[in-house]
């Protein structure tokens, strides 16, 4: 009897732990939902063959797909006067460290950066402002192509008042 009741738990316990065993399906099942959801915002600028930083695009050429509105607030401490109706911005987190760390990054590298703050409590940093699209655009794929492949996800926030 004892050896029924000591296979039957061994036997309970195999299909306890075989049941818990995730399944690479359902994670797949997942991945591809979240995929597909996922909105891309791509850039697509004309550019020339040559590496001429001062080449000037007219506003068909400059991609504005990435263009988000929000209304969005300097922190404490924050330059008011540095954030214009269009910015650049390189980073997005909930957790403030992360945002001033990469702050104090862009400020070693020579930028001005902001902090920002959007209705939804999401911290957004700045790293330039301007009052044109077109050049906010431009100062974008700059970034994009000076530090990549780091802030290929930059994109541009219309601010509203």
């Amino acid at each position: 009897m004892k050896k029924f009741f000591l296979f039957s738990t061994v036997i309970c316990f195999l299909f306890a732990f075989n049941s818990c065993k995730s399944k690479s399906s359902a994670y797949k099942t997942a991945y591809e939902q979240a995929r597909s959801a996922d909105v891309e915002y791509e850039t697509d600028v004309a550019t020339d063959d040559d590496d001429d930083d001062s080449e000037v695009l007219t506003s068909e050429e400059i991609s504005y797909e990435s263009v988000r509105q929000e209304s969005v607030r300097p922190m404490n401490g924050e330059d008011v006067s540095g954030l214009k109706r269009y910015s650049v911005v390189i980073g997005s987190f909930k957790n403030r460290t992360n945002a001033y760390s990469l702050k104090e990054r862009m400020i070693e590298e020579g930028y001005r950066p902001v902090v920002a703050e959007n209705d939804f409590g999401m911290l957004r940093v700045i790293v330039s402002s301007f009052d044109s699209k077109a050049d906010a655009a431009r100062s974008r794929d700059s970034i994009k192509k000076k530090y990549a492949p780091n802030f290929q996800d930059a994109w541009l926030l219309e601010r509203k008042y």
